[in-house]
């Protein structure tokens, strides 16, 4: 009798473990793909590149002296806003941020190197340098000034895998500038050989008016 209950227990262990072939269905794992209503509401985050919310301007020989510091600019905030025709994405880039004047501080423009940037993975789809000029009257306080960007223009995205990055850039600048520089052309002076002189004519065959005769 104990070998008998024995068995009718594992028999229904078996029918709970659906060990007979029986077997429950399992829920498919969680789709990865985005639906289109969420692309046509997606409008890509912006963020600060690395070590580029900074900007110091330093007066000539004095690079990283805290006493010829003329004014340092920084981001302290960034906006966007989309928009979506004809399969194009086109954002409006904003940057907020203020003007800090330094010992050598003085009013007039400054001129900001803002960058602003569209990646998708390793592609670059957008890329500009911005030449922001902001007027900077008292150096007694901060300036405040706000920057956008009103056509950065990507193609529709398919995934949410775009990344906007802004920041200053002074490099390019530099290089702009250097390029924009006319080169001058090195003329080659061309040296014209003397023309070899005629073979002269033997003695015999010269003759002059007084040989001809009358």
């Amino acid at each position: 009798m104990l070998a008998l209950a024995g068995c009718q227990s594992s028999g229904g262990n078996k029918n709970v473990l659906d060990v007979d072939g029986k077997q429950t269905p399992v829920p498919p794992p969680p789709s990865d793909k985005v639906k289109a209503s969420d692309l046509l509401a997606y409008c890509p985050r912006v963020t600060l590149r690395d070590g580029t919310a900074y900007f110091n301007s330093y007066a000539r020989g004095g690079q990283d002296d805290p006493a010829k510091l003329i004014y340092q600019a920084a981001i302290t905030e960034v906006s966007r806003d989309c928009s979506r025709a004809n399969g194009t994405l086109t954002m409006k880039v904003g940057v907020a941020g203020k003007i800090v004047p330094g010992p050598l501080g003085k009013p007039g423009a400054i001129t900001m190197p803002i960058r602003v940037v569209v990646t998708h993975g390793d592609e670059v789809l957008y890329t500009k340098l911005h030449k922001d000029q902001v007027q900077v009257a008292d150096t007694s306080a901060a300036t405040q000034f706000v920057f956008t960007d009103p056509s950065v223009s990507v193609p529709e995205p398919s995934d949410k895998g775009y990344q906007v990055l802004v920041g200053f850039d002074e490099g390019p600048i530099n290089a702009a500038k250097a390029a924009a520089r006319p080169v001058k052309k090195k003329v080659r002076r061309v040296v014209k050989k003397p023309a070899p002189e005629a073979p002269a004519k033997p003695k015999g065959s010269q003759s002059s008016i007084s040989d001809i005769p009358r």
